[in-house]
């Protein structure tokens, strides 16, 4: 809503640039996280890595200092690292796991007391599908999602006497550095930018799950299904797509 104040981690490029952008268009106030800033111009940036609690809690505090309140958390960075299994250095996975999971802690920590004396507020957390359904190469990121996907159901049961929402958002597969790693063609990837503005006109839902639009909703319906079967059939496309000459 216009006026809201929004706070995006891994806004400088990819859907949190994009989003981003949106929501600023549309009215509300936005403090955009991320450890670099170049691609935020126009926007208020400030310096961070999630996976600090001092770092989080001090730009949580910059916020809070310069407009009274924050409305909305958009947990949105991440790390991807594409490897098969037997070829990723565990170490990799911790990193993934830092980032993805306890950099989410990290800021939902850090914004909860504020949210309760207000009796208000809405946590997105970005997710993925694959974290049901598996997909092949990417089981650090994959099983990060998964846990997300854990800790935001059971914080919507804690938070909800509070008047606070947790909720997952899920988007297709976007064009970002978190996904060029899969080597699919950027044809078969949707537009940052687009899906950006579609959940930024959904930025204050309080659905359990948030999608940008119909496709991705039953993408979901279809993973929580036949998950076995729908990462089975993504990660043999995602293969085939990679010996396409447009991904050599």
């Amino acid at each position: 809503m216009p006026d809201d104040v929004v706070l995006i981690t891994g806004a400088n490029n990819g859907i949190g640039l994009g989003l981003a952008r949106a929501v600023s268009g549309l009215g509300s106030r936005v403090a955009c996280l991320d450890l670099a800033g170049e691609s935020l111009s126009g926007l208020w940036y400030l310096q961070c890595d999630v996976t600090e609690a001092a770092q989080v809690e001090a730009c949580v505090a910059a916020v809070i200092a310069k407009w009274g309140r924050i409305d909305i958390l958009v947990n949105n960075a991440c790390l991807a690292l594409f490897a098969p299994f037997e070829q990723k250095d565990q170490q990799d996975t911790r990193r993934e796991f830092e980032v993805n999971y306890f950099g989410y802690l990290n800021t939902i920590r850090a914004v909860l007391p504020h949210m309760k004396a207000r009796g208000h507020g809405v946590i997105h957390n970005v997710s993925s599908t694959v974290g049901v359904s598996g997909f092949a190469g990417i089981h650090g990121y994959a099983s990060t999602k998964g846990a997300i996907d854990a800790l935001s159901r059971t914080l919507a049961i804690e938070f909800a006497p509070y008047g606070i929402t947790v909720n997952i958002v899920h988007p297709p597969l976007t064009r970002t550095r978190s996904s060029a790693p899969l080597g699919v063609p950027p044809r078969f990837m949707a537009d940052p930018t687009v899906v950006g503005r579609k959940l930024a006109r959904k930025i204050g839902s309080r659905s359990a799950v948030v999608t940008p639009g119909p496709a991705e909703a039953i993408g979901v319906f279809l993973t929580r299904l036949i998950p076995q079967t729908m990462g089975k059939f993504l990660s043999a496309w995602a293969a085939a797509a990679r010996q396409t000459p447009a991904a050599r």
